[in-house]
């Protein structure tokens, strides 16, 4: 899952970028277990309503983070995304690596700050069950549709980007069989929750790959039919 504005500010430092990598992925992945943790106590058993709070309060979450870390770092939240903005030169591939390695260590930070705020072990490794070709498949359309978003909102209106973003996670979040991970830093770290909304680490590796395939597919795509202007 995930998120981002698009064009890489200018005159920010890279610690700086960092940092609101790091905060944004750290805070994003606390509302996403966390709050799967609050529902599937609540809901007592009912998982479309656990669910439907997971998806409000993600989808909540995202356009808070993008709005407050987007004019630093871009609220990438997401390697897929970052990769793509390499692509597109919009992220200088010298700073990739350090994108990826902040948004992986925010992302398993913000598992364990939920687990804290629960009372649940710091670390658990995930029983969820994720496998399949429905899956895969899925988590690909997901990365598609959220590159295609950004892509095609930040050619004309970068200002909706947050909520386009975020509306469009709440959705595939019941449009996909997989509920729409869509980001390979939030794939990894939900390895390390059992609860409501974990994936086993060996479902992850292709849940990761599939997100890289639609977020390829998706750079051609928008990148052909949202082609950037010459500078």
């Amino acid at each position: 899952m995930k998120a981002s504005l698009s064009a890489q500010p200018v005159r920010v430092g890279l610690l700086r970028r960092l940092v609101a990598e790091g905060l944004g992925s750290l805070f994003l992945l606390a509302a996403v277990v966390g709050s799967g943790i609050m529902a599937e106590r609540l809901a007592d058993g009912n998982d479309a309503l656990a669910l439907l709070a997971n998806t409000f309060a993600t989808s909540a979450m995202l356009i808070i983070l993008i709005l407050a870390f987007g004019p630093l770092s871009g609220a990438h939240f997401n390697p897929a995304v970052s990769l793509v903005m390499g692509l597109r030169r919009e992220l200088p591939w010298q700073d990739f690596l350090a994108y990826v390695l902040v948004q992986c260590i925010g992302a398993l930070a913000g598992v364990m700050l939920a687990h804290v705020m629960f009372e649940l072990p710091l670390v658990s490794p995930s029983l969820h069950n994720r496998s399949g070709i429905a899956q895969m498949v899925s988590e690909a359309v997901a990365t598609f549709g959220l590159v295609g978003v950004i892509l095609s909102c930040a050619t004309h209106r970068k200002d909706a980007i947050p909520y386009a973003v975020a509306a469009y996670i709440g959705s595939a979040y019941w449009f996909t069989a997989s509920t729409s991970f869509a980001n390979p830093a939030v794939t990894l770290a939900r390895v390390f929750t059992d609860t409501f909304s974990g994936i086993r680490l060996i479902d992850a590796p292709g849940f990761m790959l599939a997100q890289i395939v639609g977020a390829l597919a998706a750079t051609l795509l928008f990148g052909w039919l949202y082609p950037k202007p010459l500078q």
